[in-house]
């Protein structure tokens, strides 16, 4: 089953946009597959076919790419991906025994999604942000400093449908599908929302200020050791 009309007229005007971006039209394959993202909710078989169209690659092509990254999703994903990172240092700090509780407080396992369709756990690797650890991510927004009571409290006011804000950045935490299509290359306006870094993202600089340490200089010589 292809796309109705409608969508497919408004799928080609974005695709063409974003295909433009590019010197070679199949460099575009990665922000289309979130592009279709944006539509189903994963990458459909609709949606694989409309990127090979589209950029005169064969559908296996585009398949080898989309199941090689996780964040393209091959069956639908709830309103909600909710990822608990459980590398080294979230792990250590509590993030294991998170997803443990979470997991079985949410009814579902890794990439499962809840009967109602809201929410989708995932277990991540590394979300970039140790200073915050244990850490969690909603639609790839930051929940930092979490505990299994308020993973599972963040979870249940998904599912009612209270208004949850990241612990940084934008005010307003968007849907799965809207940020696939941020993905995509199309902005929503909250990408500058919130402080550039917080609280312990800084303390390193803090004590280089005290101390009056500095970086190398641009020519390679020694760093300031005072």
């Amino acid at each position: 089953m292809s796309y109705a009309p409608e969508v497919r007229e408004r799928l080609e005007t974005d695709a063409k946009e974003i295909i433009g971006r590019y010197p070679k039209p199949r460099s575009a394959l990665l922000p289309l597959l979130h592009l279709v993202q944006s539509e189903d909710g994963y990458v459909s078989d609709d949606g694989q076919e409309f990127c090979a169209e589209m950029l005169g690659l064969s559908k296996a092509e585009v398949v080898g790419v989309a199941t090689f990254y996780t964040m393209y999703k091959r069956k639908p994903s709830g309103e909600y991906n909710v990822g608990v990172c459980i590398n080294a240092l979230c792990a250590v700090m509590g993030g294991d025994q998170i997803w443990s509780e979470l997991s079985e407080h949410a009814g579902v396992g890794h990439d499962e999604t809840t009967e109602d369709g809201k929410i989708t756990l995932e277990r991540l690797e590394c979300n970039a942000a140790c200073d915050f650890a244990p850490v969690m991510m909603v639609n790839w927004e930051f929940f930092d400093n979490q505990t299994p009571e308020s993973a599972k409290q963040l979870v249940d006011d998904l599912r009612a449908g209270k208004e949850v804000v990241p612990t940084r950045g934008p005010g307003r935490l968007c849907s799965f599908k809207e940020a696939s299509r941020v993905l995509a290359g199309f902005p929503d306006g909250q990408a500058g929302d919130g402080p550039a870094a917080s609280g312990p993202s800084l303390e390193g600089l803090k004590i280089a200020k005290a101390n009056g340490w500095e970086a190398p200089a641009a020519d390679g010589g020694p760093v300031n050791d005072r």
